[in-house]
């Protein structure tokens, strides 16, 4: 039995690609042309592979979410104490090497704003992608508590939150063309809040 031609791609590169390209543009003018150019793929394969452009932008928020949840669990447990973590996490809006996908946002909140809970697939994924940026920033709190540079009294599910739309405001005024000296004296307040 025929399994068919072998892939003359790369399914992996091909979805981080695309993923940028969303998070560059946005979904809705995020075109096919754009896409299929992105990805390196004629229109049919892109459909074989990844279904039609809302079920590609899903997976595509997905990976979003995964990528940057695991790159997050990976400076915290390299981090010099739980709240080094937390203060690099923030002055990293403006300190990003990579200046050009700070201006970009934060592809989870940039879908949350412009496409909202529209389709239960991608409210899902929204939820989803929430969840654990508020775990890895919970986690980060309750072992801060442990080390003794967060109170100890203080709920780290809220705080957690707290630091989560903290985040997305800062992306969003990053984007949005705040000077990095505002966004720093934004970040020192936000720091505070959590003494």
């Amino acid at each position: 039995m025929s399994t068919g031609r072998p892939l003359k791609y790369d399914p992996d590169q091909a979805l981080e690609q695309a993923m940028l390209t969303f998070w560059a543009l946005g979904y809705e003018a995020a075109s096919m042309q754009a896409l299929l150019g992105a990805m390196g793929l004629s229109k049919s394969s892109l459909y074989q592979r990844f279904g039609d452009k809302a079920q590609l932008f899903e997976r595509c928020l997905r990976h979003y979410c995964a990528e940057q949840s695991r790159e997050m669990r990976r400076r915290l447990n390299a981090a010099e104490s739980p709240l080094d973590f937390i203060t690099n996490s923030f002055y990293a809006v403006v300190d990003d090497p990579e200046a050009s996908r700070a201006r970009w946002g934060c592809l989870l909140m940039n879908t949350a704003t412009e496409l909202g809970a529209t389709d239960p697939a991608l409210s899902e994924a929204l939820h989803d992608g929430l969840g654990r940026f508020r775990g890895v920033f919970q986690t980060a709190v309750e072992r801060a508590q442990a080390a003794g540079e967060i109170p100890p009294d203080r709920n780290a599910q809220v705080l957690a939150q707290y630091l989560v739309s903290s985040m997305s405001g800062l992306k969003t005024m990053t984007k949005a063309g705040v000077t990095p000296e505002q966004i720093r004296a934004i970040v020192a307040v936000i720091l505070r809040g959590l003494a």
